[in-house]
């Protein structure tokens, strides 16, 4: 006997927090489909359930307006009717970073099992393309399976083509990722939406379902078949079990179920009978023309992209770690702080959110949501900071007395770090006291005298500095214990070179004014050959007439010719996708005079400044106007560019350490200029047809030629902290802060072209609406490191690449005893290719949670010692359980085998 088909319907709204309306209209929205859906629950037992689209924010978004219904939202939940989590929102994973996707899993796990349990589901509905570490990540919180709406083109089950790169012969999928792990992955082949609106109407359910059911066949492996009942936005359908009644009577050969993921997945493992197709790494939609993946959304607003690189920053890589090792010193560590950082700055992610690709309304609320996170955050490192500092020996400058002022520089990566730090002090205070004046505090301040100083280290060496007096300053204390203390103060800002600082750890400095007059050396070493050529002992950058770089990695001899030359083009598509006005030339400042002179030369580094005045179109043509209006495909679109012309005043300034084995570029623009783009181009001259680009915990390997189905003449692709090129000897790595775009040019030379501004005028896709913001018009500036590299060590330029986005952090203290030496080292770890991504307390237990992961495809051994007090570590997941026991040998060191590509956590449990 034949099996029947099923066709498995699962209620749900696809819920865009914002997006073509601003938050708040979507929010009532949402207030009003949540409340229908609980009394169509109350009322019937008929209505099954209801898939709250993965993310636990809704529960907060409702309960915000709506506080007197929790006890019956509750109820469902508990009930098995309402299926939450197991996310907090429905992210971006290519725009956030690796932490963020990983704590979006555990804050929504957390949510949803204060409710009830939790829905072990991967879903990716609308997600812009997925990463290739997304399987290990789903098995390592407990979910074997990924549904999603893009990235893989399925051929059907009568394609002769049954496997490909990026292909699959079914909607379901053997969905692998680069270290092996493999979840059982689900396309909406007919979209998210295949089964909204189910008519009632015998006549019309005939219509919809002979052309549904077939859709579905089309691609589906079995009998199973899964209809999605909603879409964006969309209102629960209440009526849906008289609908499925009337399709039941329609099709006795089909048994029609208002079903859940769970009973689908259930039935479809048990069906399955025949091979499924395995797709490996990164889903990206590569074998498409190139014209739908939405991949421009990562230059869509780059001001977003970049507060987003600073925010997350500060939060997993500074805060995090700061606060662990005030823990480990007997201060709470300040989960709830943690929580609302991360969900404020996560409530900025979801796709339609950090992409860009919104009205201007929700992206202005975007930047108060990264102000309000950075801000808790900053807090957070300043108490942590502070706490450490009690505990840090001074005491090594007591013989200076009032003349010395320390300070303590911080070290939050996973390498010893040398470099440019810059600190700022009071080095006296006058607190306002009765009978005292303004003006005679005022001008004990200003009268002190500052010279001379010196700067010393714990030993008592000398470092090599440079001090700005910043004069009379007004500051505050805000005590714990009483009123806020207002205070004058004399400032000075020093900038200083440091060596060797610990990997997460710190090391002590005092800036003391000299009682006697030191002479100083008439020789100063510099890394300024002449005002147009910077040297150390690693590389060496000559600045071109055109302001294009010249750069000799020494190790090798390699040369790089025209870095750092810019490229302007027009755009007249959208929010979502670049798109280059047809018969438009590209230009650049390569037949440009630049304007070269020497900003700073000091011995620990050199800085020069490069002018460009540069004139380009000042819009698109008048016709864009009207094709934005006619709803016209951009790519259709006949538009051009304005014969107008606006200048373009660009400010780059290269700065070389002493040290450093990478080239510090930094741009600056007042952008006044509408529908177009700026790169910056990086030629490699380096034979190779692929590329890496750093992703979610993974240095991924991509084509540099699209596949044969391309037709997009751009081939932009996202990237996190690096894009990079190498041959068989030599690459090149170019580091960004917050620079999510790059395409790799064919062109000959390999260049990698780092997108700096994107400016369009309209949000795109299914109707009309300006985004006048998205024009990008003012100030703007992308800061990128230029790093050359020997192809064999190539982890260590993508290591300086990680490094380079984490700053220095330095907190002013006084001269005590302590438990903590003046150079000190909380963990200390080594391993071929591991990357330290995370160091913070894990709520539920207490236990501090370290985690790395390997760069490279091949297994490797992590070693480290904790130089803390702990009773057991255990090797984990992503969500900081305890797993495997882990034994440290007599010297305390604990080592692991590291599989290719692996996520490795450790926790320890915290010393009783």
């Amino acid at each position: 006997m034949t099996k029947k088909r099923t066709a498995h319907i699962v209620s749900h709204s696809h819920w865009d927090r914002e997006w073509y309306l601003p938050y708040e209209k979507h929010h009532v929205r949402l207030v009003q489909l949540v409340d229908s859906l609980l009394d169509r629950l109350d009322e019937e037992s008929e209505f099954r359930s209801f898939f709250m689209d993965g993310q636990t924010i809704i529960l907060e978004d409702y309960l915000q307006v709506r506080p007197d219904q929790k006890e019956r939202l509750l109820r469902h939940i508990q009930n098995g009717r309402i299926l939450i989590g197991p996310w907090y929102i429905l992210q971006d994973a290519f725009l956030t970073s690796s932490e963020a996707n990983v704590r979006n899993m555990q804050i929504g796990h957390q949510d949803a099992l204060k409710y009830g349990e939790v829905s072990k589901i991967g879903y990716f509905p609308d997600t812009f393309g997925l990463c290739g570490q997304t399987p290990q990540l789903m098995q390592q919180s407990g979910i074997q399976n990924a549904f999603f709406g893009r990235g893989v083109k399925p051929t059907g089950f009568n394609n002769e083509v049954s496997d490909g790169d990026y292909e699959s012969s079914y909607s379901e999928l053997i969905w692998e990722g680069p270290d092996g792990s493999k979840v059982l992955g689900i396309l909406f082949a007919n979209w998210y939406s295949n089964g909204n609106e189910v008519p009632v109407d015998p006549v019309e359910a005939k219509a919809y379902w002979d052309r549904k059911l077939a859709d579905a066949e089309k691609y589906a492996s079995t009998s199973e078949l899964l209809y999605m009942n909603g879409c964006d936005h969309q209102p629960a359908q209440l009526d849906l079990p008289e609908a499925i009644r009337t399709a039941s009577e329609l099709y006795p050969d089909t048994e029609f179920i208002h079903s859940n993921f769970n009973d689908y997945l259930n039935a479809l493992h048990r069906s399955l009978d025949c091979e499924l197709s395995t797709v490996q790494g990164e889903l990206r939609s590569q074998r498409t023309d190139g014209w739908g993946t939405l991949v421009n959304t990562a230059s869509s607003r780059i001001y977003l992209k970049q507060m987003n690189q600073q925010g997350q920053t500060l939060l997993e890589k500074v805060a995090e770690p700061l606060s662990a090792y005030a823990h480990q010193l007997g201060h709470a560590y300040p989960h709830h702080l943690f929580t609302y950082a991360w969900k404020t700055l996560m409530q900025n992610h979801p796709h339609d959110s950090i992409c860009g690709c919104s009205v201007d309304e929700v992206h202005r609320e975007m930047v108060t949501r990264f102000d309000k996170s950075r801000h808790v955050t900053e807090s957070i490192v300043q108490n942590s900071m502070e706490s450490i500092a009690n505990h840090v020996d001074t005491s090594c400058f007591a013989e200076y007395g009032d003349h010395a002022c320390p300070f303590i520089v911080f070290n939050t990566t996973g390498l010893d770090r040398s470099g440019v730090v810059t600190v700022e002090l009071d080095i006296a205070r006058i607190y306002f006291r009765e009978g005292e004046t303004i003006e005679k505090m005022r001008n004990q301040m200003t009268s002190l005298e500052i010279h001379p100083h010196r700067v010393i280290d714990h030993g008592g060496r000398q470092l090599e500095y440079q001090l700005t007096d910043l004069g009379l300053h007004f500051g505050y204390d805000l005590p714990d214990d009483k009123f806020r203390q207002p205070y004058f103060s004399r400032r000075v800002r020093l900038e200083l070179h440091v060596e060797a600082v610990p990997a997460n750890g710190h090391q002590v400095y005092a800036w003391m004014k000299d009682v006697v007059e030191r002479p100083h050396s008439e020789i100063k070493e510099s890394s300024l050959l002449h005002e147009r050529t910077l040297e150390n002992e690693f590389i060496a950058a000559r600045i071109e007439d055109n302001g294009s770089i010249t750069l000799t990695d020494k190790a090798n001899g390699k040369v790089y010719r025209g870095l750092g030359i810019y490229e302007n083009s027009g755009d007249i598509g959208n929010e979502y996708m670049y798109c280059q006005p047809k018969n438009t030339n590209v230009l650049t400042t390569e037949a440009l005079i630049a304007d070269i002179s020497i900003v700073s030369d000091q011995p620990y580094a050199c800085t020069v400044q490069i002018v460009h005045d540069w004139d380009i179109p000042v819009s698109a043509d008048e016709l864009l106007a009207a094709e934005q209006q006619g709803i016209v495909w951009f790519p259709s679109r006949q538009a051009g560019r304005s014969t107008e012309t606006v200048k373009l005043h660009i400010t780059t300034t290269v700065t070389l350490e002493k040290y450093s084995k990478g080239l510090q570029v930094k741009s600056s623009f007042d952008n006044q200029a509408k529908d177009h783009r700026i790169r910056m181009l990086f030629p490699t001259d380096l034979v190779s047809d692929v590329h890496q680009a750093d992703s979610m915990f993974e240095i991924a390997t991509r084509s540099t030629e699209p596949s044969s189905e391309w037709t997009n003449p751009d081939n932009s692709q996202h990237q996190q902290t690096f894009v990079s090129v190498k041959d068989d000897v030599t690459g090149l790595t170019i580091a960004n802060k917050g620079l999510n775009e790059y395409e790799v040019l064919r062109d000959g030379r390999n260049t990698i072209a780092v997108t700096l501004l994107r400016c369009t005028g309209e949000l795109g896709d299914w109707g009309v609406f300006y985004t006048p913001e998205a024009q990008c018009l003012g100030p703007a500036q992308a800061e990128l490191m230029i790093i050359p590299h020997g192809s064999a060590v190539a982890e260590e330029a993508y290591a300086l690449a990680y490094l380079y986005q984490i700053p220095w952090m330095t907190v002013s203290t006084d001269i005590h005893n302590g438990s903590l030496q003046p150079k000190h080292q909380w963990l200390q770890a080594s391993g071929n290719d591991m990357q330290l991504s995370s160091v913070k307390v894990a709520e539920a237990t207490g236990d501090l949670a370290i985690r790395w992961f390997n760069m490279t495809t091949s297994p490797t051994t992590l070693a480290f010692e904790p130089r803390m007090n702990y009773s057991q570590a255990y090797k984990s997941n992503i969500l900081e359980s305890h797993e495997e026991a882990l034994t440290a040998d007599s010297n305390a060191v604990i080592q692991l085998e590291v599989k290719a590509a692996e996520i490795v956590t450790v926790v320890l449990n915290k010393s009783i």
